[in-house]
């Protein structure tokens, strides 16, 4: 649990004029998209954007369905279009049907720059290889969103031309951005009586958005799966990270039959 200072610290959330809204209590359901056609064929997906499979389609619809009774007065997803593609899943079938989407930028996966498309092994070597090291003893040091991101932002730095393409952000600007856009969604969510809001982003981004709100969460083995929920409550001026992908709504979903 966090408290007000270290709120202050890692998200820089000032709400104020917020009326009798002030102390609303808000939970976001941050879901990660579905498999797409680039993580089937394990490229690097940050930025560039690709469809959901038939799998992962369905998978979401899982997801969609185990959400399906939870009232969200409030919907948002990055702008890329895998990840409108999944909220659209999960709010078609919610109870709350004239909830509309709203995308943010800020909520989009970390930007990889010059790998964007190339071979996930190839960016992981690199990295492993800048660093002296095997990928396994790389990762062996203790593998995180900053340092990954951090990686990746060196690397790019002498790959690309400047101009040419976006650079590779480090976890410094990463961070910022989804920092605004959080205080930007509480900010909405309180001001409206606050209620569950549905957050639609990407693994390394919500990865980092948990490390963020708590120093001290424990991250899934091999990173946050495809259509799972990370659940995180705002209360009295305190961030509460209760579950960090979390795959039964999937697994109900797709028990249900439905």
């Amino acid at each position: 649990m966090l408290k007000i200072a270290s709120v202050f610290l890692f998200l820089g959330l000032i709400v104020s004029g917020c009326g009798s809204s002030e102390n609303s209590d808000v939970t976001l359901y941050v879901v990660r998209h579905g498999k797409t056609m680039l993580n089937t064929t394990d490229r690097v997906q940050g930025w560039a954007d690709a469809v959901l499979t038939p799998a992962g389609e369905q998978v979401v619809g899982y997801t969609a369905t185990g959400m399906k009774d939870i009232p969200f007065t409030l919907a948002y997803s990055s702008d890329s279009g895998r990840a409108i593609q999944t909220a659209n899943f999960i709010l078609a079938k919610n109870v709350k049907s004239d909830v509309k989407l709203k995308t943010d930028w800020r909520l989009r996966e970390f930007n990889f720059g010059s790998y964007e498309g190339d071979l996930n092994h190839t960016m992981w070597n690199d990295i492993a290889a800048s660093k002296g090291k095997t990928v396994e003893e790389w990762m062996a040091d203790g593998f995180t969103p900053e340092s990954f991101a951090n990686a990746v932002a060196e690397l790019d730095k002498v790959r690309v031309t400047p101009g040419e393409n976006w650079p590779a952000e480090d976890y410094a600007t990463i961070s910022n951005r989804l920092r605004e856009g959080l205080q930007d969604i509480i900010a909405e969510a309180r001001s409206s009586g606050g209620g569950n809001v549905l957050i639609v982003s990407h693994g390394l981004s919500i990865g980092a958005l948990v490390s963020m709100l708590d120093p001290d969460a424990v991250l899934p083995a091999g990173g946050v799966k495809n259509a799972s929920v990370t659940k995180i409550v705002y209360q009295d001026g305190n961030y509460h990270v209760t579950d960090v992908g979390d795959l039964s709504y999937m697994e109900n979903g797709k028990a249900s039959g439905d």
